[in-house]
């Protein structure tokens, strides 16, 4: 009996300890991917306020999607969540602290999120996308993104790149603009997918 007493004891001990600590991580990993959070550092305060205007916050349906949602994996992805949330918060931290605001390219930071960024984030929300019977085209691009051949892979940010962080004057409620229909792929001269830095204006 007494030889259970003590592996009992550190399981109680590692119990309350680790529970704290952990409750406490994640409590702090969730509250610092807020888009609030987020644009505390003044050079996101344009990408909040287009994302504030943008119809992942206004559309019928009453769905936000956040930055954690679309920049980082999924939460239930715990590992893979905590790493990257851990090394993007140091580094976004060190660059506002070492070089300042005026050193944030806009469009840099862009073409990086857009090539880190996973078709899952986007199917998270956005399901049943084969099934568009009234627009055949989008069906089929879908279906390349979906079940892409090797070497020909696609991923949803190369067709639908005006969503969000677009500078607009005005709200883009999806109930008072037209049928949505994606810009579609860009390419440069070398064959690659390209995405445009002039995002001014936009009707997204």
């Amino acid at each position: 009996m007494k030889r259970a007493v003590k592996p009992l004891l550190l399981i109680c001990l590692g119990v309350l300890i680790a529970f704290p600590l952990f409750s406490l991580l994640y409590y702090t990993m969730a509250r610092t991917s807020t888009p609030q959070f987020c644009s505390s550092c003044h050079e996101i305060v344009p990408a909040y306020q287009s994302w504030m205007t943008s119809s992942h916050v206004n559309n019928p349906q009453g769905i936000v999607a956040n930055c954690m949602d679309c920049h980082l994996p999924p939460p239930e992805h715990t590992i893979d969540f905590f790493y990257n949330k851990t090394l993007h918060g140091i580094k976004d931290i060190v660059v506002h602290v070492l070089e300042g605001a005026e050193a944030y390219d806009r469009a840099e930071n862009r073409a990086a999120a857009y090539a880190y960024m996973k078709n899952e984030n986007c199917q998270k929300c956005h399901r049943n996308l084969l099934h568009i019977p009234a627009k055949r085209g989008a069906m089929l691009a879908h279906r390349a993104a979906l079940y892409g051949r090797e070497g020909n892979e696609r991923k949803c940010v190369d067709c639908h790149h005006r969503l969000v962080h677009v500078d607009r004057a005005y709200y883009a409620h999806k109930e008072s603009r037209g049928p949505y229909r994606a810009p579609g792929i860009l390419f440069n001269s070398r064959g690659e997918v390209e995405y445009p830095t002039n995002w001014e204006g936009g009707t997204l």
